[in-house]
Parts: structure tokens; sequence; C-alpha cells
């Protein structure tokens, strides 16, 4: 009797509202479902960040897409972002002084820029490298040298040192130079600091019959690949701090193998570095540069004389 009485006072509600009881249904239906979905995808997200704990939700969005098509689950990337925000699972850029890692005043050989305008068809057709900074605990800092495939976005060398002399440049490009697929022709990019500059550095490139070219300004523009891969290790893969430089070198290990192997690209077509760098030809890139050098401002309108024609 309770259930009729019920019943009949939820019919009552849906005609007062202009809906019918099939209708209510429904919706709790579907309401139902969203909300497992919901927290399906919020478990996926959770899964994808123990390795990664700042992973973006673009990046997010690409990496869950198998997930999503095996559960029958439609989330567009606007819709994954509202989810993050609602559960605080949006990740805020760290900002942080950083010390100067490149020093150009010295006396040494600098080398012209051999990259301007160039198109990659290639793996080890041009590498760039950088020095970036890790900090460590009692205001330390630890020095990460970087050797990046420009055509794949591949780290395929690293190391780091606890100075900025060029012992931990050398050890990069070493490791580099061990895996280089071929003898085709290099190009080594890097900035005009005295790492890149130093006797052995440039010795090692010359005996390897690598081309040398360096930035002509200041500009992180002029180096601008290199400084991405720093971007993205130190916002998305390494701590802020660490206690020792032990710990951070383990730490690298780690970011970087899962830089090259599971991490999807932008630059690349959404790749990983590790597939791009086994592929030929022209690489399609997901990114849209906001800085436009070349592009020409409108002509300003004169309305006077529009209305003069008219």
């Amino acid at each position: 009797m309770k259930m009729q009485s019920c019943s009949r006072g939820l019919r009552e509600h849906c005609r007062q509202l202009g809906y019918s009881p099939q209708a209510y249904y429904q919706y709790q239906k579907l309401s139902g479902k969203r909300a497992l979905e919901e927290d399906l995808l919020i478990q996926q997200v959770l899964h994808h960040r123990i390795l990664q704990p700042r992973l973006g939700g673009r990046k997010l969005h690409e990496m869950m897409e198998p997930f999503m098509e095996d559960h029958d689950i439609y989330v567009c990337r606007d819709l994954l972002f509202d989810l993050l925000r609602e559960n605080d699972l949006l990740i805020v850029k760290r900002r942080r002084n950083q010390p100067q890692t490149t020093d150009s005043n010295h006396w040494l050989r600098r080398y012209p820029d051999l990259i301007r305008n160039i198109t990659l068809s290639r793996a080890d057709e041009l590498w760039v490298s950088d020095i970036t900074y890790i900090h460590l605990t009692k205001k330390r800092f630890a020095y990460l040298s970087l050797v990046t495939d420009a055509y794949s976005r591949k780290i395929v060398g690293f190391c780091m040192n606890n100075d900025l002399s060029a012992e931990g440049p050398i050890a990069a490009l070493e490791m580099a130079l061990k895996g280089r697929a071929s003898d085709e022709s290099l190009i080594h990019h890097s900035d005009r600091g005295s790492q890149y500059c130093s006797d052995g550095y440039v010795s090692l490139l010359k005996s390897s019959a690598i081309n040398i070219s360096m930035t002509q300004s200041g500009n992180p523009r002029d180096n601008a690949i290199a400084e991405r891969v720093n971007g993205i290790l130190k916002q998305e893969l390494l701590e802020e701090v660490y206690s020792d430089i032990k710990q951070a070198k383990q730490s690298a290990v780690i970011a970087i193998d899962i830089y090259n192997r599971i991490r999807p690209h932008s630059s690349v077509d959404m790749m990983t570095p590790e597939k791009a760098h086994t592929q030929k030809g022209e690489i399609s890139r997901r990114w849209k540069s906001a800085f436009q050098p070349n592009k020409k401002k409108p002509e300003p309108v004169n309305y006077q004389q529009k209305a003069e024609v008219i």
C-alpha cells in the first residue's frame, strides 16, 4: 500500500513538472551511469598520475582514449578538464627563481647558427643540448645536462652533475653517441655557454664528424626544443626539491624513461618520443605557437573612405 502511495505521489510530482514517470526513471538511470563513468575516469587519472604526478589534462585525455573506448565512455577534453577541476586534480605550474646556467662571456670560439628554417625528416639529423638546474635542500643545486633529438624529441643523452663544468655535458654527449644509429650527417645545436665551447666538448663533436651550431643571442626561443624538454621534465616528472644529488640522479633516470617511452608528445603527433624516433619523413605536430614574429598586422580601416565608396 505504501508503495502505491509513493508511486501516486511520484506521478503527481511528475505531472506538475510536465514530465512523465518514465522520463524520471530514465534520468535516474542516466545519472547513475554518469556517476559511475566519472568515478572510473577519476580512478584512471589517478592511475596515470602514479608515474606522472604532474601530467596535464591534454595528455591525460590522449592517454585515456583507449580506456574510454573499451568502456564505451565518451568525454571530450573540455569535460575532462571540468571533471579534474571539480575533483581538485588540475595541475598548477610551478615557478621559481632559477640560477644562471649559461655563461657566454668567455674567450672560447663560438660557432654560427646552422639550423634556421631547417626541415627535419629523420632521427639523428639534429641534436639540441642544454643544461637545467635541479633544486637540492639547503639552497644547493644539481645540474642536469640533456641531449635531445630534435626530430623525435627523444632524450638520447643525459648526465646529472654537481657543478657547471663541461664534465656533465660531455658525459651526456658520450651517451648520445653510443646510441647513435647511423653515420648520416648530424648537426649539434646549443647555446654559446662555455661548456659547449670547451675544447673537450668541441673535440668530441669534431672527432664524430658532427657539425657544430650555436645560438646567436640569449633568447630562449633560439634553442626552443631544448627549453621545452627541460620544462616538461621539471613541471611534470621531477620533484621540486631533492635531499641530495644521489636521489636526484635516481629520479632523473626514471623521469627520462617515462618521458621517452610513456608520455605522448604533441610535437610528434601525440606519439611517444621512443616511437617517433623510428619514423621517417615529416611528423605532424598538434600545437600552435602563440609567437608569430612574421605575422602581419591588419591594415587599419578608413571608415570615412569606406562610407564614400558606399
